[in-house]
């Protein structure tokens, strides 16, 4: 956000940079040198200010990594998951801080639907309408989890055979939904029953 917000105002100025971070530290040097005369001098401290406070906060950010990292080297339950496809060390750590006591959720089904990834339900007169997902929950793990699903989908060198007719059955974003879902269940599996993640283990028909 801050990045683009720095974009934006010297995009105003008539200045545009090539897209990406790199491109951005890259130019941004001469940048502020070119407007140096048309801009008051508090503006481009300013200007200047900015472009430093992303470098402080990438400092930050890679700090916090190494202490995610080592925290996963250390705990068993965060190792066990992050061996599931989607789940890297963000979404790893992310779930085991959530969840706290997986043993408290009687099942994965009631795992996912605490994190929102589950159809919200209406109805009267004995009708139930399904509609989309009730994003209840901690949207952080929910949105990290529906990422990682994308990239399943997208980039799974071997699918199988559940992916492969999730994908022919379902609307994408219903599918990257789903594959959420069920690894919102293999993770609560895997914590609460104390076991590692298997390789084409199905606990979920395809939706």
């Amino acid at each position: 956000m801050q990045t683009n917000g720095l974009r934006g105002l010297l995009t105003e100025y008539g200045e545009v940079m090539g897209k990406g971070r790199p491109a951005l530290d890259k130019a941004i040097p001469g940048v502020l040198e070119r407007l140096v005369d048309r801009l008051p001098t508090i503006l481009i401290d300013t200007l200047r200010e900015q472009w430093n406070g992303l470098a402080e906060l990438d400092r930050q950010i890679a700090q916090i990594e190494r202490r995610l990292q080592t925290w996963m080297k250390e705990d068993k339950a965060c190792k066990a998951i992050a061996a599931i496809p989607g789940v890297g060390l963000l979404t790893a750590t992310a779930a085991v801080a959530t969840m706290g006591d997986a043993k408290t959720f009687r099942s994965g089904r009631e795992f996912a639907a605490w994190i929102g990834l589950v159809p919200a339900q209406t109805g009267s007169g004995g009708k139930v309408q399904l509609q989309g997902i009730s994003r209840r929950g901690d949207t952080y793990l929910r949105t990290l989890l529906i990422h990682g699903a994308r990239s399943v989908l997208f980039h799974a060198k071997e699918p199988g055979p559940w992916i492969e007719q999730l994908k022919k059955r379902r609307p994408l974003n219903v599918a990257i939904v789903a594959q959420a879902n069920k690894t919102a269940r293999m993770i609560w599996a895997i914590l609460a029953h104390d076991r590692p993640y298997e390789e084409g283990y199905v606990s979920v028909k395809p939706v």
